[in-house]
């Protein structure tokens, strides 16, 4: 602990890295904001400041890993930050947008979303360096805050009556504060084969795609985030059977092990 200690104050000696720090900063702002525009009134706001908050957090780390600026001070600071934008924002949002009616039982229901999104962030900063980079454990923060983001805008755009909201924050509630202190994997997009070349056919999907958000950015944010949450436990059914066999496969190997051992 007092060397990690050092090496943060001799790093801070020498300076920090503006270009990604400045990315991280954008990301607090916006997660600031939508807590005001929150406290305000305007929660269709507030819901797109936190996603404007997770495309500045997005890119703070890949500058960072671009440019070989990445430090422990900028990974540190980026939690922090998304602490704030991606823990107290939204969980205020939904306290303040469909759960005030609940009394305590309504801000101690946002409270759980937040308090599993820090311990979300410190399992994530233990884990950093041990831990496959494709794949993340557990759901991410920001995509958790999105899809609090994109459910706020679901409604507002369609103009759902305020009865259903409750029972759907609840319910989204529960499931994400699962999802993101659960050991479900989730594809990070820091595959470094993405940067390069790819088929055709991959830049037509993509513009299809493009097409399809911009018929209907609501909806289409909602789906795609939808659809991201439900990749970690549909990847862990879908791949359960071959990790049978995997384990069966081990522990057969460990007894064999042993019986040789033994005579």
């Amino acid at each position: 602990m007092n060397g990690e200690k050092i090496d943060m104050t001799e790093g801070m000696r020498k300076g920090i890295y503006i270009l990604p720090n400045l990315f991280t900063t954008g990301s607090l702002f916006a997660g600031f904001y939508g807590i005001v525009a929150t406290m305000s009134g305007n929660f269709d706001t507030a819901a797109l400041w936190i996603l404007i908050s997770s495309i500045f957090d997005g890119l703070d780390g890949k500058v960072a890993r671009l440019t070989g600026t990445t430090s422990k001070f900028g990974v540190e600071y980026d939690s922090l930050a998304d602490l704030v934008a991606f823990g107290v924002a939204p969980g205020i949002l939904m306290y303040s947008w469909a759960l005030k009616p609940f009394g305590r039982l309504g801000w101690l229901a946002a409270f759980l979303f937040v308090v599993c999104g820090a311990l979300r962030l410190a399992r994530f900063n233990v884990q950093v360096n041990t831990v496959e980079s494709k794949r993340f454990v557990g759901l991410p923060i920001p995509a958790a805050a999105s899809m609090v983001s994109a459910t706020v805008l679901l409604f507002h755009h369609f103009g759902w009556p305020g009865s259903y909201k409750k029972l759907a924050i609840l319910v989204l509630i529960y499931l994400l504060a699962f999802l993101m202190v659960s050991n479900f994997r989730y594809y990070s997009f820091k595959d470094p084969g993405l940067i390069k070349r790819q088929p055709f056919a991959f830049l037509v999907l993509a513009v299809l795609l493009l097409i399809v958000i911009a018929a209907e950015p609501v909806v289409m944010l909602f789906v795609l985030f939808l659809s991201y949450i439900f990749s970690g436990p549909v990847g862990y059914i879908m791949t359960y059977p071959r990790r049978r066999r995997l384990e069966k496969a081990l522990h057969k190997d460990e007894k064999k092990a042993e019986s040789q051992n033994g005579a």
